[in-house]
């Protein structure tokens, strides 16, 4: 798979640029590969430290006794081009270049990184970034990036900017969800978005791929990716604006292109692309997690009719179906609903409702709809015992009393995904009904 094995999956990894120093990164990565329960050997270098975090330190990658799968390199980009030639002289086999200061940073920095990619070329090493902040991979436990999260998950998080891969992690780990993988791009001088793609596409512990880009680097190689990936893909590509062009390219030096043709790929392709980043998340989340829907037939089940109306409002813009209840459904749900409360579609228990009366009216309405849509209003304690992860049902939670946060969390710790808004839910689920559809 593209040679990438020794860079997820290493049985050995240096830091070069490792420091006892913790607010350094040579520091904080080499701590956070500790933590996250790597099994393999770990070699600090630097040639100033006798020992870092009770691993006995080697001077230079020249001096590294042992093979090495991984290098993670943290020091000044002049010095980057010398240690990944020394690397290579070891065997090393991939590596992550944690150091800016190259393509992204003008002309001489632009030859740093010509240098570094012809060094690597030279032994046949893998490289990701320069200017990244690493990789992640829970299921390999290997943590060469910061903050550390060990959540495994079935999302893999592509990013070329650190800041979008970590701030969709920590959604994950609030979400109780994980993440399967996580890659900080960064300049991407020699392993691109098409390589990820293909990795990720045989990755067995993955089964979305959210990747965030500002430029394509080869579009013939992406578009071949694309085309071979059997899994589903969500994408958000910034770079939309004559602005934001420049802004992409000012960050790692990325070309935009045109994003007419670029739309075009994707849709071509049946490939996902948000508008937003919370967009973004919450389609990867939903083709994670959620059930194919067969149809577009939906059944709403509140206890708050404001939030039940937001969300058909934004069903309705999408194209989903909201039909009406049948006289019969009416009938069988009046027996179990309070009195006075709406028994058309959405079925509005008011403040009444509880768990079981949810259950009941879900049950009822199942057969005759594609989707359940539950849009919990009120602290409904025992609400995450009656929606099925088996089954096509969609959770909508407003609300931030503690019930609604405990029975949110027990949810999504089986990996049943919760909504924080009407719109972002009907959003989610329209979206993973068109990808059932082709």
């Amino acid at each position: 798979m593209n040679g990438l094995k020794p860079i997820f999956e290493p049985s050995s990894v240096a830091v070069i640029g490792a420091s006892n120093n913790p607010k350094k990164f040579g520091h904080i990565i080499l701590k956070n590969i500790l933590d996250s329960g790597f099994r393999g050997k770990i070699s600090p270098v630097n040639p100033k430290e006798k020992e870092i975090l009770n691993l006995k330190c080697t001077d230079s990658p020249a001096n590294l006794k042992e093979a090495v799968d991984l290098a993670v390199l943290a020091i000044p980009a002049e010095l980057v081009p010398k240690a990944i030639r020394e690397c290579g002289q070891k065997g090393v086999r991939g590596a992550v270049v944690i150091s800016g200061g190259f393509r992204e940073a003008g002309e001489k920095g632009t030859e740093l990184e010509k240098s570094l990619v012809s060094e690597a070329r030279r032994y046949e090493m893998r490289i990701i970034g320069p200017n990244c902040q690493g990789v992640n991979n829970p299921y390999h436990p290997i943590c060469a990036s910061w903050p550390l999260f060990t959540l495994r998950g079935e999302i893999a998080i592509l990013a070329q900017s650190g800041t979008i891969a970590i701030a969709f992690a920590d959604w994950t780990s609030l979400d109780h969800l994980g993440f399967s993988a996580l890659v900080s791009m960064g300049n991407k001088a020699d392993v691109d978005e098409a390589d990820l793609i293909d990795y990720f596409s045989h990755h067995g512990g993955t089964r979305v791929i959210s990747l965030y880009i500002e430029g394509i680097s080869h579009p013939q190689k992406f578009l071949k990716a694309l085309r071979d990936c059997r899994k589903p893909i969500a994408i958000l590509k910034s770079g939309r604006t004559g602005r934001g062009k420049i802004a992409a390219e000012a960050h790692t030096s990325s070309l935009a292109g045109n994003d007419e043709i670029f739309d075009g790929l994707l849709k071509q392709n049946r490939i996902y692309r948000a508008e937003t980043f919370e967009e973004f998340y919450d389609l990867a989340k939903a083709l994670a997690y959620l059930q194919r829907p067969s149809g577009k037939r939906v059944a709403f089940i509140t206890s708050s009719g404001g939030a039940a109306v937001l969300a058909i409002d934004t069903a309705d813009k999408l194209g989903l179906e909201v039909p009406t209840l049948t006289n019969e459904m009416k009938d069988q749900l009046r027996k179990i609903v309070p009195a006075g409360a709406s028994v058309n579609n959405p079925v509005d228990l008011t403040g009444d409702g509880d768990a079981p009366m949810f259950k009941k009216v879900a049950d009822l309405v199942r057969p005759h709809f594609d989707t359940v849509v539950y849009v919990f209003g009120d602290p409904i304690e025992g609400a995450s015992e009656i929606v099925r992860s088996d089954a096509n049902e969609l959770v909508i939670f407003m609300g931030g009393a503690e019930v609604e946060r405990t029975e949110k969390t027990l949810m999504q710790k089986r990996k049943i995904p919760v909504f924080p808004t009407p719109e972002r839910g009907i959003k989610a689920y329209s979206q993973l009904h068109k990808f059932s559809l082709d």
